[in-house]
């Protein structure tokens, strides 16, 4: 029986969300997460409205960064919070006269969308007990969520930072911040839990991860910014074609292109 063109539209569509916007995952960045829920119209493929502590009021939508503007927040419900997380990042990738650091590239950003998808609800991992501390060769092994566990390091990191000098971590001093995520990373700071829920060390492996990725992943996940990570790489980006340059022996330097405004 032959569709009628409601069906056949309807169904394009369907096609559309669920190879379209996962390609650009494969393609563009190491996570899939920041666009699970969002449609490239800018809709979400859910019809329940986000919640408030998983998203600020206000959220603007943009067809070219899967339902999100550079500048919109879905996971982090307050300032405080992600200006700790702008700002460790920051001190993990700082801006050098080779070009600009984790907050102008926009790596919070990036975080905020993985948080808020697949990546940040392990919702792809075997997430039951029993539960041990890991080893060193063994991957994600808590029965926390990433979302949780980012959470209790961010909040870990004002802790310490109002602790050692009476004032939030983002307002400390570069080298106030550096001693603080250094005791992070040698895992001797305590969360308050057990040491197979959490420790400083893994939340700071974790942050360093989030903070590369949103410097280096393709730019529709809010990060890179101007595909500023890649100009300092010289990486091309996602080039439709080489073949024009296969048997030249002379170097090119090529401009890149992110997956949304390939041109050519």
């Amino acid at each position: 029986m032959a569709k009628t063109p409601e069906e056949k539209q309807f169904s394009r569509r369907d096609f559309l969300k669920t190879t379209g916007v996962a390609t650009g995952g494969i393609i563009g960045g190491s996570l899939l997460g920041g666009l699970v829920g969002f449609n490239l119209d800018g809709s979400s493929s859910e019809e329940t409205s986000t919640t408030e502590d998983t998203a600020s009021e206000g959220t603007e939508t943009d067809n070219k960064t899967g339902g999100l503007t550079d500048n919109s927040r879905v996971f982090f419900a307050n300032d405080t919070d992600f200006n700790t997380v702008s700002a460790a990042m920051e001190r993990i990738f700082p801006e050098t006269e080779s070009g600009p650091g984790a907050i102008e590239l926009g790596c919070a950003f990036y975080l905020d969308g993985q948080l808020t998808g697949q990546y940040g609800f392990n919702s792809k991992e075997y997430m039951q007990g029993p539960f041990a501390e890991p080893l060193p060769t063994q991957g994600y092994q808590s029965n926390l969520n990433r979302r949780d566990y980012f959470m209790l390091g961010i909040k870990k990191l004002n802790e310490e930072a109002n602790d050692r000098h009476d004032a939030n971590f983002a307002d400390l001093e570069d080298g106030q911040m550096d001693d603080i995520l250094t005791d992070f990373e040698a895992g001797e700071v305590d969360l308050g839990v057990p040491a197979h829920t959490a420790t400083s060390s893994y939340f700071f492996t974790m942050l360093r991860s989030a903070t590369l990725e949103g410097a280096y992943a393709d730019p529709v996940y809010r990060g890179n910014r101007d595909m500023a990570g890649w100009k300092m790489k010289k990486f091309p980006g996602h080039q439709m074609s080489y073949i024009q340059y296969i048997e030249d022996d002379e170097f090119h330097e090529l401009e890149p292109e992110p997956v949304f405004g390939m041109t050519h």
